[in-house]
């Protein structure tokens, strides 16, 4: 099959092959009224399983060129400094707190018995790094129709040990970022953007307008297959600040001291030159380690999808926001019963999902609401953990010193009792948005 070609030649064969099989088997068929309507789906042609099949052909099979690629062109697009690729949204949060507690960040870093503010209503891995490390969560109420954390309430929860705040956009919705940056310049505490719900929002303060995410110290990122863009698992980790990029690398890949490229000596230039704790002089650079960190790397696989998906994402979003305003037209005249979503002031939400809250009044209950829509074929979501605090995992940290709460959690134990997601992702088509409202409306008897 391969005869008299070149290894360049081969490969272009293959990936006419591949994207061949691609448009014979792959592609989506149109969509039939009854068709199961997923909350989240992946997006994709040919172009990211060519990208695929030409990263299986190098069989590098960690970060690589594509890895470098993806970091490199997506920090552009965000307008940040440094971008990091990691192997998951959860790692990415794990890594952006790690480096805050880093010996090199002074009396700013993170120590066990710190403090640092969040919010219950959310997805428990932008709580589970605090706890990991000894930090103390401490728990404020989040806002109805924007589910987001109530900047009102986190003066109340500041404490001389507060050292951060560490908050996600929910469902793409902005939280209010003037309030909180604001908060956090004031009292000197770290920001941490959760923005894996998130990715393509944009936020304006004072004329200036940036993506989300890239507001605060650190922000985060998943590429999981139902997430804004795709790498099947995937995460990033970003920001602006060379210290700080220092510091991801290092809890990223092992704990080195050592900036070395995978599959790369001396990029340093120092590798046996350097005195390091207590190692023998000119100890191998390569195997100091000045953190406790991980190996969190993706591998060229993912990388090269991703480079694929950064392409079509303007697009991507685009197709969010006319799908969430479609939707939110087709539910106004049922806003008797339900409470719509919001977007934040100063905000361009990038909408991961449309949350749909049932008003106390209408005499309606979640479950019979959601089981009514599961039954026409359209999949719903709960707001993640509701109230994470009430979750088994706090069993046996409950009556003790391991968490606290500032205030009341009245909304968060609404949202828990009374609220659920659908989706709008870039793969509906007018015709799914419109059954799903019209699903709805059947549910909710409007």
């Amino acid at each position: 099959m391969f005869e008299n070609m070149t290894e360049a030649q081969a490969r272009e064969k293959i990936k006419e092959a591949v994207a061949e099989y691609y448009r014979a088997f792959k592609q989506r068929p149109p969509y039939k009224e009854g068709d199961r309507i997923n909350y989240a789906a992946r997006v994709f042609d040919e172009r990211e399983m060519c990208a695929l099949t030409d990263a299986t052909l190098d069989f590098w099979l960690t970060a690589g060129r594509f890895a470098a690629e993806f970091e490199s062109e997506f920090a552009k697009w965000l307008g940040v400094r440094y971008a990091r690729l990691v192997n998951s949204g959860s790692s990415a949060n794990l890594i952006a707190f790690s480096v805050l507690t880093a010996p090199e960040l002074g009396d700013r870093a993170i120590k066990r018995g710190d403090e640092v503010i969040t919010v219950a209503c959310g997805f428990p891995t932008t709580v589970t790094p605090i706890i990991q490390y000894g930090a103390v969560p401490v728990f404020v109420d989040v806002t109805v129709p924007q589910y987001n954390i109530d900047v009102s309430a986190i003066e109340k929860a500041l404490s001389p040990r507060t050292k951060a705040v560490m908050a996600a956009h929910t469902l793409g919705n902005p939280f209010d970022l003037r309030a909180v940056k604001k908060f956090c310049k004031e009292h000197g505490l770290w920001l941490v953007e959760d923005n894996c719900d998130a990715l393509g929002s944009e936020y304006t303060i004072d004329g200036v307008k940036k993506f989300t995410g890239t507001w605060g110290d650190i922000g985060t990122s998943s590429f999981y297959p139902p997430h804004h863009m795709t790498m099947g698992e995937g995460g990033c980790v970003y920001t602006d600040d060379p210290l700080l990029n220092r510091l991801i690398l290092s809890y990223r890949d092992w704990g080195r001291d050592c900036i070395c490229p995978s599959g790369t000596d001396n990029f340093c230039g120092r590798r046996f030159a350097g005195k390091f704790g207590e190692l023998p002089q000119g100890y191998d650079h390569k195997y100091v380690y000045s953190h406790f960190g991980y190996n969190l790397k993706a591998t060229d696989m993912q990388a090269a999808i991703g480079c694929e998906q950064l392409k079509k994402f303007p697009s991507f979003v685009e197709r969010r926001r006319h799908n969430f305003a479609r939707l939110h037209a087709a539910l106004e005249c049922a806003e008797d019963k339900l409470i719509l979503p919001e977007p934040a002031e100063n905000s361009d939400p990038s909408w991961f999902g449309f949350v749909i809250s049932l008003r106390p009044e209408s005499g309606l209950k979640r479950n019979d609401v959601t089981a009514y829509i599961e039954g026409k074929n359209v999949q719903t979501r709960l707001l993640f953990s509701g109230n994470l605090i009430k979750h088994p995992c706090f069993d046996g940290m409950r009556g003790g010193d391991g968490y606290r709460v500032a205030g009341g959690l009245e909304n968060t134990d609404f949202i828990m009792n009374n609220t659920f997601w659908i989706g709008v992702y870039p793969g509906m088509t007018d015709e799914m948005i419109d059954y799903m409202a019209k699903t709805v409306l059947e549910a909710v008897k409007a």
